[in-house]
């Protein structure tokens, strides 16, 4: 905390403890620190406080999009649960980087296996249980050998560990893996709520952003609350020291997000059916670097908002008809319409 004071006054004004600047992790501070700091997800964080407070943790697993809280609801019920022998308690592994049966065989087994001593809480009188929680991310990228392993290690050492492992798709887990867990499925954050995540932070941080741009980076993120204060960092380490207001084009660069105009060009190309220059269009699009698949998901949200201002103006042309006398000429719905 004083270390960051130091950096003097903000850009905006006041003396601040800006980490945004100052190389901290925006996506460190921002993460809750207790069960009920947790947004959005009532169920899970409902049954899981009922777990704190009878110190009895069955095994986890986690499923839903990713930014949706399951890393971080984890680690924060063992926090409270563990209190000061977190550290030596918990061992959590990221299992798209270290996918293999090796992983299993040598850190998940050897942690396992070590003992486990009583202890109490920080200035409480409240006993620690006496079991180790090992916490497995993106578990859904594991190997099918590494999975087997598991499973054999959660059945032989369930008296002394426990399990969470989170992943993004369920049935990527083998049903041996997923009859020993309790499974809990983590909802798409609502936007109201994940904007207000990021309002606290902004507000924390004394950044001058405005609702509409959070909207916007919200609409980059897919509703990944993680992607969407990473962005929110990046920007400010780029930009918010010298230009004081972001703005919608600079999430824009650090999201990569493929220019409008390039867009139109490949769809115009595209509906007219001329190859060659749909060619061109994709060759550009190869030499800018967009990447291929934010491309793909543009022209389909283009496709779509289409969609619904044709779906919209044959429904103003009903309710013409509708509403207008029998007699007379019919009217024809405006724009370029096709039934």
């Amino acid at each position: 905390f004083e270390e960051a004071q130091k950096s003097g006054p903000h850009p905006l004004g006041g003396e601040i403890v800006d980490r945004c600047f100052d190389g901290y992790q925006l996506l460190h501070f921002s993460r809750p620190k207790t069960i009920d700091e947790v947004a959005y997800q009532t169920e899970v964080v409902s049954v899981l406080r009922k777990c704190v407070e009878g110190a009895d943790l069955p095994n986890l697993l986690f499923y839903g999009p990713p930014g949706t809280g399951k890393t971080s609801l984890i680690l924060a019920v063992a926090r409270q649960i563990f209190g000061p022998l977190y550290s030596e308690r918990v061992l959590e592994l990221n299992a798209s980087d270290e996918r293999g049966i090796n992983v299993i065989r040598e850190k998940v087994k050897t942690f396992a296996h070590l003992a486990v001593s009583s202890g109490t809480g920080m200035g409480s009188s409240a006993k620690i249980p006496p079991y180790k929680l090992i916490v497995l991310d993106e578990a859904d990228s594991m190997t099918a050998p590494a999975q087997a392993a598991l499973r054999r290690t959660m059945e032989t050492e369930t008296r002394t560990t426990r399990f969470c492992l989170t992943c993004n798709y369920v049935t990527r887990i083998i049903d041996p893996i997923t009859s020993r867990c309790a499974k809990f499925r983590f909802r798409p954050l609502d936007n109201e709520v994940a904007r207000d995540r990021l309002r606290h932070i902004c507000d924390e941080e004394r950044l001058d952003i405005e609702d509409e741009v959070l909207d916007h980076v919200l609409q980059l993120s897919h509703g990944d609350l993680r992607r969407a204060i990473t962005m929110l960092q990046s920007v400010c380490q780029l930009w918010h020291p010298v230009n004081r207001t972001v703005t919608k084009d600079h999430f824009d660069e650090v999201a990569a997000v493929v220019p409008d105009k390039m867009i139109n060009s490949l769809l115009k190309a595209a509906t007219a059916g001329r190859f060659d220059d749909l060619q061109l269009q994709i060759k550009l699009i190869g030499v800018n670097g967009p990447p291929a698949s934010e491309t793909v998901k543009d022209r389909n949200g283009v496709n779509i908002s289409n969609e619904e201002e044709r779906l919209n103006r044959w429904a103003e042309y009903f309710e013409q008809q509708f509403s207008r006398p029998s007699a007379g000429t019919p009217l024809e719905p405006t724009g370029n319409v096709e039934p």
